[in-house]
Formats: C-alpha cells, structure tokens, sequence
C-alpha cells in the first residue's frame, strides 16, 4: 500500500516539475527559476526532475548541473529536518568555529555538509552569518546561537532532539 502511494506522489510530483518547466520555459534564463521551483518543492534537486528539466528544456545535463553546483543555494542531496550551520567567517574562526563544527560532526556522527541517517540534521560550514560580535555562531534552522564552546553542542542538540510538552 504504502509502495502505491509513493508512487503516485512520485508522479504526481513529476507532473508538476513539467508544470513549472512550462511556467518559465518562455523566460530567457528560465533554468535559474525552474531550479528554485523545483527545490522548493522537494527540498534538494532530484536527478529524475533534472532529467525532465534536460528534455523539455533542450539542455544538457552537464549544463545543468553545471549551475546546480555552481550556487550554494541549490542542492543535489536531500536535507535534514534541521539544518545545522556553523559560521567559519574570519571572526567566527579565530574565536573557536572550527572545534564548534568538529564536536557537531562528532555528535551528529556525519561529516560536514552531510545528513544524518535519520534525515532529522544537515551540517553544514557556511561563510559569514552575520553576527560577527556573538562569534563563534551557529544557526539551527532561523535561531542564532552564539558565544559557542564546543562542550555546550550536546546541551543544545539535546534540545533540538527532545520533544515540546505543552500541557
């Protein structure tokens, strides 16, 4: 049952990739448009989708790919509920980033720029977020941490891991 159901979603989801490619096919630069569509909706840029992207719009997969990686908003992997990241901006560095990401990717047991198994976290190291005078910082989805030591991480992780109780 559950097979047939992902297998729908699987299609329908096709569907609407060949949507949004009409969408924008008019538009000159319309693969930039296409590709932010299409990550909104699936949250990374499956292979399967891009192929279609390759067809209807006349265009290469290496050409494709080729700005897919060339900005960072965009991602070929699936994200994690959670996006962890981790400033490594000058500032963020020279008070301590690096031990704040090494004790992440302990804890979390992935590499960086990688998604734990559970898909619930994705680390990531990123240039400079902003908040130079809290360095080193961290941000878990839209909330900044700031002032980090690495032994705080498993405090904090703890948090993000325990559900809320509401009474």
């Amino acid at each position: 049952m559950e097979e047939t159901c992902r297998c729908a979603k699987d299609e329908e989801r096709m569907q609407r990739v060949e949507e949004i490619i009409n969408q924008f096919r008019q538009l000159p630069g319309a693969l930039i448009p296409v590709l932010h569509e299409i990550q909104d909706m699936y949250g990374y840029l499956p292979e399967e989708a891009l192929q279609i992207v390759s067809r209807e719009l006349g265009m290469s997969m290496a050409e494709i790919y080729g700005v897919a990686t060339f900005y960072s908003f965009f991602s070929l992997e699936p994200k994690g509920e959670h996006i962890i990241r981790v400033c490594m901006g000058t500032a963020c560095y020279i008070k301590g980033a690096q031990g704040v990401l090494d004790r992440l990717s302990q804890e979390l047991n992935v590499p960086v720029q990688g998604t734990t198994a559970d898909g619930k976290f994705t680390l990531e190291a990123t240039r400079c977020l902003g908040a130079c005078g809290l360095a080193p910082v961290m941000t878990i989805g839209e909330k900044v941490h700031g002032r980090l030591a690495p032994n705080e991480i498993p405090k904090i992780l703890k948090q993000m891991r325990t559900p809320v109780q509401t009474h």
